[in-house]
Parts: structure tokens; C-alpha cells; sequence
């Protein structure tokens, strides 16, 4: 009888145990659908349609953080993935491959599911892309030897012909080379800005043959048709080696990371998209920072540190644009990532969660954002190894029925 009784109540609490973890299995919400960027390839049987990149798509946890992966790795459509890219109505997704030479552009279904649909080829190394507010068009700069920015027209997402293009180059010295690092496209679609350095002036362990100031930013207003024109004063000085960034959702200040002098500048944005630097900058930031990202508020603003392994944290005064650095609730003064964050970015679904990308930790590692204080905590079971090495680049596609954190420019 006794054992009678012990098997009903193992029985009972056995099954009690499987509803339990099957509820508790539902309660996974995924907000975000976030897509990484890999050199390495892990696809079984892909040795020659997929030699040596991949995208890999995982779900963001809305009550953790955590990511988990959702879909099978595709391949990215070429060698060397560097940049990824996202449509406004993130229903298409942009990737440059390096060293193929090529952007291919992929639909993303509702599941997170990446098709590719079609490329372009380009002449120059692809370094960075931005797609304009209206999904209209992708820029794209490229060079290693020269700086170009292409601006190719889009047609329900599928890649057209080449709208526009223009060599950059500085005024005071049109020989030097040109080195591209990062595009953005403002929120209003008024104007694009490039960030490059002179290769001529700034060339660790390699000979210099310029003396002019080596880091800049271009900026061009776009007119009507995509007609680009040079903003007044550009380009405009941006330290040593810019190497991204960032414009605030309201249009009126932008944020260049320099990688070779550990510090953020801002810039007000005034009549006709001229920049101007902000008064008391530039900012500290942690050890060569790669990237950087503003939360869909427009509050907080973060920097990956490749050197350090960190990311930094600011929140922006609204009135002047002033970023302050942001004191982590556990009180330590930095926020620790895998070795190497190449690439961040911040959920649009809820705006509470920053990831980044891991070079040489091979991972992504993540946090909450605390979206009063704008501080960073890690989530659980952060770092998230990848299936490939090397990630170079993320971004975060939002999914759900559900408001997104927006700030209307």
C-alpha cells in the first residue's frame, strides 16, 4: 500500500514537473530577431557556394535578454562578410562581403527566415552600408586604396542600378588616400555622412607622405532625385581615425567614434546639414572604439572598446547634446564583453537590451539596458558563442505585434 501511494505521488509530481517546464517553455517571447555576420562557415556541404561567410539569426528573450538561435546559418552570398544593413520596414536585409567584392540583399520573413533575392558587384572593397528612411535607396562606401560612396536605388527592397556616386577626396590635398569607415543616413533622410582618415598622413608602421590632418567626416545633402551635394564647411575634422558613427533620432547632433585617440566627438547639426563640433568635447571613451549606438529614444548612447573588451555608456543631455558617461549599477565603471566587440546595437522592440559583436571571442555578449538611468547589466548566460568565427557585424530586426520604441525626428 505504502509503495502504492509512493509511485501515485512520484507519478503525480513527475507530470507536475513536465506541464511546469512546458509553461514555462511558452513564456519565451521573442522581441527581437537578431542577425550576425561571420567569417567562418559552418554550413555542412558548402565548401563552394559558401566558401568562407554566414549570417546567423538568433531570438531575443523578451523577459531575459537572452538569445537563443532561431533559424539555420545562411550563407552570406559572398567571402568575408563585413557590414549588414536593414530596410526601414526591416522587411529586407543588406550584407557587403568583403572579399568578393559584392552586396547581396535578403528578405526577412516574419520568422526570421533570410532568402537571398539578388546582388550587385561592386569595383572597390565594400566597407560599410545605410539604407535611406524612405528604403529608397543603400549607400555604400568603398576602398582600401580610394573612398568612394555609391548610392544604388532600391525597388521594393531589390537592388537597382547605381543612383549616384562620388569620390572622396580633400580639397586641401586631392592625391592623399582616402580611407572609408562607416555611412549614416539621417532620420529625415536629409543628408548622409562618411567617416574616413587619410591613409596618406596616418599609417602605423607604414610611411606617411601628407601632412594633413588625417581623420574627417564628409557630409552631403540629399536632394531631390538623390542628388548629393557637399554640406557647407564639409568635410569637417574628426581626430585621427574615425572609425563610426551615429546620428540621434531628432536630426540634430551626430557622434563620431576615434579609434586611435580613445575618445567620442559630437557634432550640432545647423542650416543646410553643416556640422559644427559641440562645445565641450571631445569625450573619453574606452580603448579603441569600433562602434557605437543610440537607443530608440534617443537618451542613451554606446560605444564598444575592441582594446578593452568594454562597452561604454553615456547618456545624452536632450537640450545640448552632451553625452555623460553612465556609472554601472553594480558600480563598476565598466561593462565587460567577449574579447574584441567589433559591432553594437540596441533592440528596437523594447529598447532595453545592447548587443555586441565579439571578433575575436567568436560570441556576442549582451545587456540590459536600464532605460531610466541608461546603466547596463549583463543578461543571463551572457557571452552567446556563435556557430562561426569572427563576427564583424549585427543588427536587430523587431518581431511581434507590438509598439516599437521610436522618437519621432
Amino acid at each position: 500500500m505504502k509503495f502504492s501511494k509512493l509511485r501515485q505521488l512520484l507519478l503525480v509530481s513527475a507530470i507536475g514537473l513536465v506541464v511546469a517546464t512546458f509553461f514555462s517553455g511558452c513564456q519565451l517571447v521573442t522581441i527581437d530577431y537578431l542577425f550576425v555576420a561571420t567569417q567562418g562557415t559552418t554550413i555542412t556541404g558548402s565548401s563552394t557556394s559558401c566558401p568562407n561567410g554566414e549570417i546567423e539569426t538568433y531570438a531575443v528573450d523578451s523577459e531575459s535578454g537572452a538569445i537563443r538561435q532561431a533559424k539555420p546559418q545562411v550563407c552570406s552570398g559572398g567571402t568575408a562578410p563585413v557590414a549588414l544593413a536593414v530596410s526601414p520596414g526591416y522587411e529586407n536585409l543588406y550584407a557587403a562581403n568583403q572579399a568578393s567584392m559584392n552586396i547581396v540583399h535578403f528578405s526577412v520573413a516574419l520568422n526570421g527566415v533570410l532568402t537571398n533575392k539578388d546582388n550587385v558587384t561592386l569595383s572597390t572593397t565594400p566597407v560599410a552600408l545605410a539604407v535611406s528612411p524612405d528604403g529608397n535607396t543603400l549607400y555604400a562606401v568603398s576602398g582600401t586604396a580610394s573612398a568612394t560612396l555609391t548610392a544604388y536605388s532600391l525597388s521594393s527592397g531589390a537592388l537597382g542600378s547605381v543612383a549616384n556616386q562620388i569620390n572622396l577626396t580633400l580639397p586641401s590635398n586631392p592625391t592623399d588616400t582616402i580611407i572609408p569607415t562607416s555611412v549614416r543616413v539621417l532620420a529625415n533622410g536629409g543628408a548622409v555622412y562618411v567617416t574616413a582618415y587619410d591613409q596618406s598622413s596616418y599609417n602605423p608602421g607604414g610611411t606617411t607622405t601628407s601632412t594633413a590632418i588625417p581623420g574627417w567626416v564628409f557630409g552631403f545633402a540629399i536632394g531631390s532625385g538623390g542628388a548629393l551635394t557637399p554640406t557647407p564647411g564639409s568635410p569637417y575634422v574628426a581626430g585621427v581615425k574615425p572609425s563610426a558613427l551615429v546620428a540621434d533620432p531628432t536630426n540634430r547632433f551626430v557622434y563620431v567614434t576615434d579609434f586611435a585617440s580613445n575618445q567620442l566627438i559630437g557634432y550640432g547639426i545647423y542650416s543646410g546639414f553643416q556640422l559644427n563640433y559641440l562645445l565641450n568635447g571631445p569625450y573619453k571613451s574606452g580603448g579603441e572604439p569600433t562602434a557605437i549606438s543610440i537607443d530608440p529614444r534617443g537618451k542613451f548612447m554606446y560605444v564598444s572598446d575592441a582594446l578593452d573588451s568594454t562597452v561604454t555608456a553615456y547618456v545624452i543631455d536632450l537640450p545640448t547634446g552632451t553625452p555623460s558617461t553612465a556609472v554601472n549599477t553594480t558600480g563598476s565603471q565598466t561593462n565587460n564583453t567577449d574579447t574584441q566587440p567589433v559591432s553594437i546595437g540596441v533592440d528596437p522592440a523594447l529598447g532595453r537590451y545592447v548587443y555586441t559583436a565579439n571578433y575575436l571571442g567568436n560570441s556576442v555578449s549582451g545587456f540590459r539596458l536600464d532605460p531610466i538611468a541608461g546603466t547596463l547589466t549583463q543578461t543571463q548566460a551572457t557571452p552567446y558563442p556563435l556557430h562561426g568565427n569572427n563576427p564583424t557585424a549585427l543588427v536587430l530586426v523587431p518581431h511581434g505585434n507590438h509598439a516599437l520604441q521610436t522618437v519621432t525626428p
